[in-house]
């Protein structure tokens, strides 16, 4: 689970440098870029927080259930990826996309991401201590 890990990891690093960067634009420019307050934050709490939380998880417990833990890790890969875009796409809406569009990208992305939520609440049930 290691690999899991690994790519847990490496999602919530990228998910930190897009809501550091985020954060800085805001500060930096003032005035509007306050409407993108909810998308920094859930940029940096679903993505970088919780992919890492997920990430150490799978470093100290260990399960039989590869299968569930990869559906596990791709939900909140994904879901966190679309809840965020969805949020911006619907919120600032810097493109010609319809509004129904973008409301079910963003839906879709958090109902992915409570998936992934579910999903980690029954693996918590099914692991055991990692032996160091």
């Amino acid at each position: 689970m290691k690999s899991l890990s690994l790519l847990l990891l490496r999602f919530a690093g990228l998910f930190a440098m897009i809501g550091a960067f985020l954060g800085a634009h805001m500060a930096g420019s003032q005035g509007e870029a306050y409407a993108l307050r909810p998308i920094h934050a859930h940029i940096l709490v679903v993505g970088w927080l919780t992919l890492f939380a997920w990430s150490a998880f799978y470093l100290l417990f260990e399960t039989q259930f590869k299968k569930l833990a990869y559906t596990h890790a791709w939900t909140g890969i994904i879901g966190s990826t679309g809840l965020t875009a969805g949020m911006w796409l619907y919120m600032v809406r810097p493109f010609e996309v319809s509004e129904s569009f973008t409301f079910l990208f963003y839906i879709g992305g958090g109902s992915l991401l409570l998936l992934s939520f579910a999903l980690f609440l029954v693996l918590t049930f099914l692991v055991s201590p990692r032996k160091r």
